[in-house]
């Protein structure tokens, strides 16, 4: 009996499953509408049946479609799939849809032992290179493990599944399934451990786990539960790779404990930190603590455990000398309450006077009145500025909406109050922004898609023609023609190489010409031959071609007859 392939949203057909985890299982799959290879991540129904869940589930995947870098595993759809369960019962299960990479998982690698220092340092690095693409992006990943990271056939690191860990711990999941799904606490930051909000240094931290277990093979903490690994990632001090790897230098022994400190404050600050002292490790250095970056402090704050001067000198004149006394029991309550008393009689003449104040209906004499020009020509703006005794600036300004030529907006806007002889930009509509079609011919169907995506037109239709030249998925040209300007968000469409070449008949054609047709024009690998007891007249047109006439494959062998005698 034939399996009937699964097909999802109308359009990708669901192949065998070639990874399982706590939270999905991941088949190959194919995309019937661009005709390519994908990998689709099937979450568990148990998931689906959290409303939050899915509605965050589609927000987190929208954010990650928006990261494209050569370190992250694209996603280029998400959505969910209604069938009906076992029971009988209507059932819906979320799915993402991703790009196919040929390669093996990390977490199967570091299963075969530990990973050479240098190769372990080369992988971290593009794992770190994706997390400060992403955290510039405003994602933090949350679940970085070896399961999350591939390593292609070539060696490229790629990392997986953001945003996923995001929408489950934001959704209301148990605390059984949430462990499920984040797998063992192997690879938690002590902030997870203990419920705590997340940054992007948590990824940093899980980094460090991560690096630690290339290096030895085991991940720093291990125990008999999930809890007992959380705990040791809060309260117990790691160990340094190198007392079970001899082969790790103290220079990475200082790397990987500085990214496994407790303290996200002592932890480093930011992925481009980390790879820094990556590299300095690599060229057998022992990377310089440095101070905290201006832009830590921006983002993160100064760490709470960071103490100022007269704090410092306080807390020793307190601990070396037991004669500091307090001279004062209570604090000054009389002066307190005549502050407080003064702030609330100055609040109050303030509100007072403001209330006093009533809207002013005249305009004042040395004030001007911004007139409304949206929609009009700059040539009609203009003069209607300068009659206000103002002074137009003209800016051009795209626009899809507002005609060639109309003024879309003004700054300051119409109606503002302004003073004889101010500057007003005019923003007048230059059309909608055109693109020429970059060049694709000759690329395969995926480059040009990418080409055409990143120069912001649409993909369209794609038809195929015979080539004799040209191999197959590979373009032939675009409709309209590379160079064509368009509007932005046009739609261009692909004429596609089959592979294929149009045969025609030969019989009865000039030997010369038939072979010229054949092996000049179609590329085909032509044999001539003689038979010498065929009944036409000897040396006239081909008796007879060894392939019918009709579509054959590029660069085909074929036998023309004539005769001979």
């Amino acid at each position: 009996m034939t399996k009937t392939t699964r097909l999802l949203a109308g359009r990708y057909e669901l192949g065998e499953v070639i990874g399982r985890g706590g939270m999905a299982e991941v088949h190959v799959g194919h995309d019937s509408r661009l005709g390519r290879k994908v990998a689709i991540k099937l979450l568990r129904s148990s998931l689906a049946s959290d409303p939050v869940f899915r509605t965050r589930f589609r927000q987190e995947a929208q954010a990650a479609a928006r990261m494209a870098h050569p370190t992250i595993v694209r996603v280029f759809d998400a959505g969910e799939d209604r069938f009906v369960d076992d029971n009988g019962s209507d059932a819906v299960a979320p799915f993402i849809v991703m790009e196919h990479v040929d390669g093996r998982l990390l977490k199967d690698i570091v299963a075969d032992g530990p990973i050479l220092p240098q190769e372990a340092m080369r992988i971290i690095e593009g794992v770190l290179t994706a997390l400060e693409y992403s955290h510039r992006a405003g994602v933090v990943h949350r679940d970085i493990k070896p399961g999350n990271i591939m390593i292609t056939d070539e060696g490229q690191v790629k990392v997986m599944d953001f945003g996923i860990a995001r929408a489950i711990s934001d959704s209301s999941a148990t605390v059984a399934q949430t462990s499920a799904i984040l797998g063992t606490a192997s690879y938690f930051s002590p902030e997870q451990a203990k419920g705590e909000s997340v940054d992007a240094r948590t990824d940093l931290y899980s980094t460090g786990v991560v690096l630690f277990e290339m290096l030895t093979g085991t991940p720093p903490f291990r125990g008999d539960s999930p809890v007992a690994v959380a705990y040791q990632h809060v309260s117990e001090a790691p160990p340094a790779p190198s007392t079970r790897n001899d082969r790790v230098s103290p220079a990475l022994d200082a790397v990987v404990l500085r990214a496994l400190s407790k303290d996200r404050f002592e932890r480093y600050q930011n992925a481009a930190e980390f790879r820094a002292d990556i590299e300095t490790a690599r060229a057998g250095n022992v990377p310089v603590r440095g101070l905290p970056s201006s832009d830590s402090i921006s983002l993160f704050g100064a760490s709470p455990m960071a103490s100022s001067g007269p704090d410092i000198a306080m807390k020793r004149l307190g601990a070396d000398d037991d004669r500091v006394v307090r001279t004062q029991s209570q604090p000054p309550a009389v002066w307190i309450w005549a502050g407080i008393l003064t702030i609330a009689v100055i609040v109050a003449a303030v509100v007072v006077w403001v209330l006093s104040l009533g809207p002013s209906a005249t305009v004042p004499e040395t004030a001007r009145v911004v007139p409304s020009v949206v929609g009009a020509s700059y040539d009609s703006a203009r003069d209607a500025l300068e009659t206000s005794d103002l002074v137009p600036l003209e800016i051009g300004e795209s626009s899809t909406v507002v005609p060639v030529g109309s003024v879309i907006r003004t700054d300051p806007e119409d109606g503002a109050r302004v003073a004889p002889g101010t500057g007003v930009d005019v923003y007048v509509s230059t059309g909608a922004v055109t693109v020429p079609i970059p060049s694709v011919v000759n690329l395969d169907v995926a480059s040009a898609e990418a080409t055409l995506v990143a120069a912001r037109l649409t993909v369209g239709s794609q038809t195929v023609e015979h080539s004799p030249s040209v191999a197959e998925g590979v373009v032939l040209r675009t409709d309209p023609e590379v160079g064509t300007e368009l509007r932005e968000g046009d739609t261009v469409n692909l004429v596609v190489s089959d592979g294929m070449v149009a045969l025609p008949n030969v019989v009865g054609q000039n030997v010369q010409d038939a072979t010229n047709t054949l092996q000049q024009d179609l590329q085909l690998q032509v044999t001539v031959d003689d038979n010498p007891r065929c009944s036409l007249r000897a040396n006239t047109p081909v008796a007879a071609q060894s392939l019918a006439p009709g579509a054959v494959p590029q660069k085909s062998a074929i036998t023309i007859t004539y005769c001979s005698g």
